[in-house]
């Protein structure tokens, strides 16, 4: 009971927002309108039932005038259902893509506001494969959460609708055993409540572990997928490393336990269906058990008898709501509680970047970005780096050198305001523009000229500075292919990529420009060139680097060096590149 609870509760989060939100009245209009089609269609079924009666009647009083009249109102009746089904169908469809749209979009801006989708891989992505869950959980939920709501609407007006017809059914058809007439008040009430509750309870007995199989299932595929995108997009390396049958080895592992949980599921629906198909099957006989001795003692006729079952048929059927959708319920269930870990991770990834006791990022000062009693740690708590009363001047270009893993780019990434495990501050000028450029940049899939001036908007720039900037930075072929589709980080060496990182440096013209290895796949001369280029045309720009080699020296007017110190390392001032 406690885990109903806590699952329908998950399921009021995630499902309330949306009929609160800018689209709601759209999104209760159509709601509305189904489950107004829904009742109709109960009502329609509770007419068909009351035919039943009168046409077996006339079949069997061979009642010609009473035949036809009934096919033709049989045929007007099915004719409303038909239009009913249809616009339900539709409405609910139309629902379904304007909520999952709303869900998407709500997602997608939760899990990249501010770095969030970055700090959850920090936590250990918890919450895993994202692409999923907004994906193919959001659209699972929104069907399943409807159907399963609607198909309980329907079960608790059908049973209202029926118990009260079956009810009287049992009084104008009792049980008749042994030549005896035996009145138990709606005993066909009672025949179809006992029958549905030990259905329920054998049914949730079976079925109950497919909850937890289902939820592993998703969580295999999309990390067998997932792997199997990161071998696509690394396959240069793999190939050059000749490591394809090391991950064919790893995609099959993960590929088998996708095999050995879907064998599990197997089984448990092989057991559940089994039960359940004799369930139903059973159950079109069974009121016919009940009533067939009142037929033939001449108690009902025909009519009555048809009606009765039909009337059982539709109060057994509401109360077995649960067997009949137990594998859609095990399966939905899974999904809420992916998409409600989905949403944990997210709320905890922001908290990391509203706790007390983390890197304050603040917008102060003109001159310097001025770093004060600031601690970089490890996600598991350990000491980086320390740095205090430190300041990266304006104007002035910088060279941060130091060992591997000293934290050289993590300090990037705090001043970048993303790395939230530490403390103390660290002050950027108001209205400063800055811009950080890794060892192997992000180029979105798309044209060539939306991969140059991303993040702005493709048309920021025009063609012909977008050409100027590939032809200065040692890309004049790619000037003719700027309105090309390609996958740029796959199609581009590295080298290539570094040059068109350093383009959208100079398009953007930012303020503060953050080099981490930003041309450490380029040949020196090569680099140098570039970094002459950066002087010359971003001359207000500054410029601080990440780099090795000694050349950097002579671009830079100041040497940073990361020492250790203690259980970290410190920020300490070598001689400057000029003086050197």
């Amino acid at each position: 009971m406690k885990n109903i609870r806590s699952t329908l509760a998950a399921v009021w989060r995630i499902s309330a927002p949306y009929f609160r939100s800018e689209d709601k009245w759209a999104g209760r209009g159509l709601l509305a309108a189904v489950i107004a089609i829904e009742l109709a269609i109960v009502g329609i079924n509770v007419l068909i039932n009351q035919w039943n009666a009168r046409f077996y009647n006339a079949l069997q009083d061979r009642n010609w005038d009473s035949f036809v009249s009934e096919i033709i109102y049989f045929c007007v009746v099915v004719s409303i259902f038909v239009v009913l089904a249809v616009y339900q169908l539709y409405l609910n469809q139309w629902l379904q893509i304007r909520w999952r749209r709303w869900m998407t979009a709500q997602y997608l801006g939760d899990w990249l506001h501010q770095a969030n989708h970055y700090r959850m891989q920090l936590q250990g992505d918890a919450a895993d494969n994202p692409d999923q869950r907004m994906t193919d959980d959001v659209k699972l939920f929104v069907d399943r959460t409807l159907n399963i709501g609607l198909g309980l609407l329907n079960s608790i007006v059908t049973l209202a609708s029926f118990v009260g017809i079956l009810w009287g059914l049992s009084n104008a058809a009792p049980l008749h055993l042994f030549g005896q007439d035996f009145a138990i008040p709606g005993y066909l009430v009672w025949g179809a409540l006992i029958y549905s509750v030990l259905g329920t309870i054998l049914t949730h007995l079976i079925g109950w572990p497919l909850v937890g199989l289902d939820f592993r299932q998703q969580q295999y595929e999309a990390d067998f997928r997932f792997n199997l995108v990161r071998v696509r997009e690394n396959s240069e390396q793999i190939a050059l490393l000749h490591g394809e049958q090391a991950e064919r080895e790893r995609l099959l592992v993960r590929f088998g336990r996708v095999v050995e949980n879907w064998l599990g599921i197997m089984s448990r629906t092989k057991k559940i269906t089994a039960f359940t198909a004799s369930y139903n099957q059973a159950s079109v006989v069974f009121p016919y058990v009940l009533v067939a001795p009142a037929y033939f003692a001449e108690k009902i006729q025909l009519g009555g008898m048809m009606q009765t079952a039909s009337a059982f048929s539709n109060v057994q059927g509401a109360l077995s709501f649960f067997i009949t959708i137990y594998r859609q319920l095990a399966e939905w269930q899974a999904v809420v509680n992916r998409l409600d870990g989905f949403e944990a991770g997210i709320v905890a990834a922001g908290e990391l970047a509203t706790r007390s006791e983390r890197i304050h990022v603040v917008k102060a000062g003109e001159g310097a970005i001025d770093l004060k009693r600031l601690t970089l740690r490890l996600p598991n708590g350990t000491p980086l780096v320390n740095a205090d009363r430190f300041s990266l001047r304006k104007g002035e270009r910088t060279l941060v050198t130091g060992p591997s893993g000293s934290g050289k780019s993590t300090l990037f990434r705090a001043i970048a305001g993303i790395w939230p495990f530490g403390s103390g501050s660290i002050a950027v000028p108001a209205g400063a523009t800055l811009m950080m450029l890794p060892q192997r940049p992000y180029f979105p899939t798309g044209t060539l000229r939306a991969a140059v001036e991303y993040p702005a908007k493709e048309g920021a720039f025009t063609p012909a500075q977008i050409s100027q900037t590939l032809e200065l930075v040692g890309l004049p072929k790619l000037a003719s292919q700027l309105d090309e589709h390609g996958h740029w980080n796959r199609t581009l060496s590295l080298g290539e990529q570094q040059r068109l990182g350093l383009a959208r440096a100079l398009l953007h013209v930012p303020q503060y420009l953050f080099l981490d290895e930003a041309t450490a796949s380029l040949d020196e001369p090569s680099e140098a060139a570039l970094y002459r280029l950066l002087e010359a045309k971003l001359p207000a720009t500054t410029i601080v680097s990440i780099g090795h080699r000694s050349t950097l020296n002579v671009f830079h007017d100041r040497n940073v060096v990361l020492a250790r110190a203690g259980d970290g390392f410190a920020l300490q001032d070598s001689k400057s590149a000029a003086a050197s």
